[in-house]
């Protein structure tokens, strides 16, 4: 069975510790590639916070609502960006679809946060202060989210 098109709504969830500590995953498909955690929406009405939750569970293994992170640490910061889909992945979404819209969100945690990697996602983790994270990104939408941390600490 064919994989359905990817929806082109997505979040981007920036984690970070209190004293502005940023969590980057390496993307096992373009290794080289890091990033905060992102991913679609898997249904058109899937709640975007519903989207972030699955998302930062599946790709680090962080449970938002448990007792170590509740859902109040999970914050919509009311950004949303329009960019170009990267061509080389462009084949995920129905044929004409060259746009995708990002929602950002930051999800805080205790600095010493279990991270489990989906190995089929990513390679490998690292902890960065929020200005070597943004500078790390491969995105730009990604860098530019990272350095809104301060805003919303």
């Amino acid at each position: 069975m064919d994989k359905p098109f990817k929806i082109p709504e997505s979040v981007l969830v920036v984690i970070h510790t209190a004293d502005r500590q940023v969590l980057l995953i390496e993307r096992a498909d373009r290794p080289g590639f890091w990033q905060s955690v992102t991913g679609s929406k898997d249904a058109v009405d899937e709640a975007l916070v519903a989207t972030a939750r699955r998302e930062v569970l599946e790709e680090t293994g962080i449970a938002i609502g448990s007792a170590a992170v509740p859902l109040a640490n999970l914050r919509d910061w009311r950004l949303s960006n329009v960019y170009d889909i990267y061509p080389v992945w462009r084949h995920r979404y129905a044929p004409g679809v060259t746009q995708n819209t990002e929602h950002v969100y930051g999800l805080r945690v205790p600095r010493d946060a279990a991270i489990t990697l989906s190995p089929r996602e990513h390679l490998r983790h690292e902890w960065l202060d929020w200005r070597a994270a943004a500078d790390k990104c491969f995105s730009p939408s990604n860098a530019e989210a990272v350095l809104q941390l301060p805003r919303f600490l």
